[in-house]
């Protein structure tokens, strides 16, 4: 048996990983799918504090007093940034990680850090005037299947916004991890997550291409959850 940790993206929660779950608790593993901190089923906690060290944190106490071990910790865009802060918390605990079109940080960087300028400049005006969350972006954006679309568009809601703006502190936790893997969305064009993927490449990592829109365990469930059992 293996413990899968999966991590969400911005504006999503852990209705986003229940195709993956059921195929990967079918086959006898252990899932657990945490929603952070003030998004969709935990919408009613949200305040301007939350920001990204909350959301490690949800992440990191979910490993530490589940007493989980050999976990295959897999984060989705946003969760890149999430995962690579638990690597620094957690890493005795973790054999896998997975970074599933994903932003990969480095040291001192934030989201709007790697973002596309037309993000960057939106959240940082948006922070200008005060705001403390951005709504979700629609799911066509994305290129959520078109079956799925509305399904997505119901179920995202805003994200606080200071998880897209404090930066990371890392050590290199990450990197000591055993196995590491990129995967990358080739349906969706993104030139942060095409960087990250070259980065990953250039760093030893494994990397996959899976032809879907962004929402990989949306569009491509069956597919995600088998290279998730390759690389665990």
């Amino acid at each position: 048996m293996t413990t899968f940790v999966l991590v969400h993206g911005a504006w999503h929660g852990a209705w986003c990983w229940r195709r993956v779950a059921r195929l990967l608790t079918a086959r006898g593993h252990e899932v657990f799918a945490p929603t952070l901190t003030g998004v969709c089923e935990s919408s009613h906690r949200i305040h301007p504090d939350i920001d990204l060290d909350t959301h490690i944190a949800d992440v990191a106490n979910l490993i530490k007093w589940g007493e989980l071990e050999n976990v295959v910790l897999v984060g989705h865009s946003y969760g890149g940034l999430v995962i690579s802060g638990v690597a620094e918390k957690a890493e005795k605990a973790i054999s896998s990680l997975v970074m599933l079109d994903a932003f990969y940080p480095e040291n001192g960087q934030s989201l709007i850090d790697m973002a596309a300028p037309v993000t960057r400049d939106a959240v940082q005006a948006a922070a200008d005037k005060g705001v403390t969350s951005i709504p979700p972006r629609p799911a066509a954006l994305f290129h959520v299947n078109e079956k799925d679309a509305a399904w997505v568009d119901r179920q995202c809601t805003p994200q606080p916004i200071k998880t897209m703006m404090q930066k990371l502190a890392l050590t290199g936790a990450r990197e000591r991890i055993a196995k590491r893997s990129y995967i990358r969305a080739s349906s969706y064009p993104n030139e942060p997550f095409d960087a990250a993927k070259a980065k990953a490449q250039k760093n030893g990592w494994r990397v996959y291409d899976v032809p879907c829109g962004h929402d990989v365990m949306i569009d491509k469930p069956e597919r995600l959850a088998e290279i998730l059992l390759e690389v665990a």
